[in-house]
């Protein structure tokens, strides 16, 4: 199973996140950073475009044998439906109608999440707010692993294996560390998918269906894109809890990679973000930022400094009393 090494707990930490001081600095400096929020007239017409060429691709897998539905899968589809959960990110952040227009942004979300085959866009709005809220925060923030994932997923073997079940541990994490209420907007969002679903295995069959969830799957796992997950928030360096990656791979990823300038400013639609990075560049270009999402990977596995235990916790004070 491999050596096992590396860090046996997080990194505590008793200061706030940095995101608070810098965006009132960068605010102070570069008030013109304001005129950036607000919604993306564009994303809408990009995440539909995205969401028909899915229902088109249904139709197209429907006949082929399963080898070719899963390598479709993996190599196309996965990649779609990973983009589409990023832009469901975005819209969590109500960028695709505005803030005054909640509801708008919540319902298109549930159509974005329609090819990734399972109900996912509702519950990831109600968790996605404490992240950026209590970033690191000790039983609030779900994007951070369980004790038990630190300290089984420690060998290079593991914690490949850790990877490839990201997805299972996205979605069981929540109802261990933080359980919330299941709401209206979830059951809704639950009834639409799986409607939608039924409507596909009834005219094309069951391998449409395997090919959206199964890509989803995989593609949200081991898979270059997924690159992310660890890149954003994972300490390659002592004290540094958020990284920016300024690739290619941006353009298939409604500009995540830009996750420093993403955190101090999350009203800012992802398309505008490297118009922070230029206005503000003195306070982002000092800072460590990642290069190429496939070494992150690399580093994870390999590295014995960095694993499931490599993040910065702190504990908040008012905690789920908020």
């Amino acid at each position: 199973m491999g050596k096992a090494g590396g860090r046996w707990d997080f990194e505590w930490v008793y200061n706030e996140q940095p995101h608070t001081w810098r965006r009132k600095e960068i605010l102070a400096k570069y008030p013109e950073i304001k005129s950036l929020m607000g919604h993306d007239p564009q994303l809408k017409w990009v995440v539909s475009g995205m969401v028909f060429t899915q229902l088109l691709a249904c139709y197209m897998v429907h006949d082929l044998s399963w080898k070719w539905v899963l390598f479709w899968a993996y190599a196309f589809g996965g990649c779609i439906n990973h983009s589409l959960t990023l832009a469901i990110h975005d819209i969590s952040h109500n960028v695709a109608f505005g803030n005054k227009q909640a509801r708008c942004n919540r319902w298109f979300a549930m159509f974005a999440n329609l090819p990734i085959g399972l109900p996912y866009s509702a519950s990831f709005k109600k968790y996605h707010i404490d992240h950026h809220r209590y970033l690191g925060g000790d039983g609030l923030d779900v994007d951070i692993a369980t004790d038990i994932e630190g300290w089984f997923f420690c060998t290079p073997v593991r914690k490949v294996v850790w990877l490839f079940l990201q997805p299972l541990f996205y979605a069981l994490r929540p109802l261990i560390v933080n359980p919330k209420p299941v709401t209206k907007l979830e059951m809704m969002n639950a009834l639409v998918q799986f409607v939608v679903d039924i409507i596909i295995y009834y005219f094309w069959g069951l391998k449409p269906i395997v090919y959206l969830i199964a890509g989803s799957i995989l593609c949200m796992g081991l898979h270059p894109i997924s690159g992310h997950f660890i890149a954003e928030h994972y300490m390659f360096f002592k004290g540094h809890e958020t990284y920016s990656y300024y690739g290619p791979l941006n353009y298939i990823t409604f500009n995540v990679g830009y996750h420093m300038e993403h955190h101090d400013f999350p009203s800012i639609p992802g398309s505008k973000l490297p118009e922070v990075k230029r206005i503000a560049a003195e306070y982002y270009d000092s800072l460590p930022q990642h290069t190429s999402w496939i070494r992150v990977l690399w580093d994870f596995v390999f590295d014995d400094s960095i694993g499931p235990y490599a993040r910065i916790k702190r504990q908040y004070k008012l905690g789920k009393k908020e």
